[in-house]
């Protein structure tokens, strides 16, 4: 009797296996075009290989990517940790961030600041090391180290949620109930 209840604890008091092929996500995946991101157009580029990941993400006032306003870049280890309560289909997935890196890509400093930029002491073209003091809507590693995301992998492609307009997700109770456009492999 004392090993079936043992086995009830484990059972349900363990996590949801995560699914094998979130786990096991390797290469490249990218929008398949800009999507409207706020007041502008985002495109991503992640990647992925053996539980480490990256991203590259580029805000641009254009769909065409023409007008770009900034390039930001983090990456570290990513873990899923169960299936999602409140997104149908998707996965908890925590990402850390051991580094985060933006360049400001427009030169006109009322730009910078409409967007938080204007306090970082950044170079127009230049690429800035962010980690240790974060800067405008991104906090530093050290008080910010996991994006709490959802992941969710269809044929249309790999779904994470959708960043709150204060960009905040550092914590579980921020993590998001609402998915972006697919990223498909390239």
């Amino acid at each position: 009797m004392k090993f079936l209840a043992s086995l009830a604890v484990t059972l349900f008091a363990s996590p949801a296996p995560a699914d094998p092929s979130l786990k096991e996500l390797s290469g490249t995946w990218a929008d398949p075009a800009p999507y409207v991101y706020g007041p502008a157009y985002g495109h991503r580029s992640f990647t992925f290989d053996r539980g480490a990941w990256t991203l590259d993400f580029t805000l641009s006032f254009d769909p065409a990517g023409e007008v770009p306003v900034f390039r930001f870049r983090t990456g570290g280890t990513f873990t899923v940790t169960g299936v999602s309560p409140t997104v149908d289909g998707a996965w908890d997935a925590d990402f850390g961030e051991d580094w985060k890196r933006v360049t400001l890509l427009h030169p006109d400093p009322a730009v910078a600041t409409g967007f938080g930029l204007a306090a970082c002491d950044l170079t127009v073209g230049e690429e800035a090391d962010i980690s240790a003091t974060g800067c405008g809507p991104w906090k530093s590693v050290a008080a910010c180290p996991t994006d709490h995301d959802l992941l969710k992998l269809t044929e249309a492609g790999l779904q994470f949620g959708q960043r709150p307009a204060d960009n905040e997700m550092c914590t579980a109770d921020r993590r998001p109930t609402v998915l972006t456009p697919p990223v498909v492999r390239q």
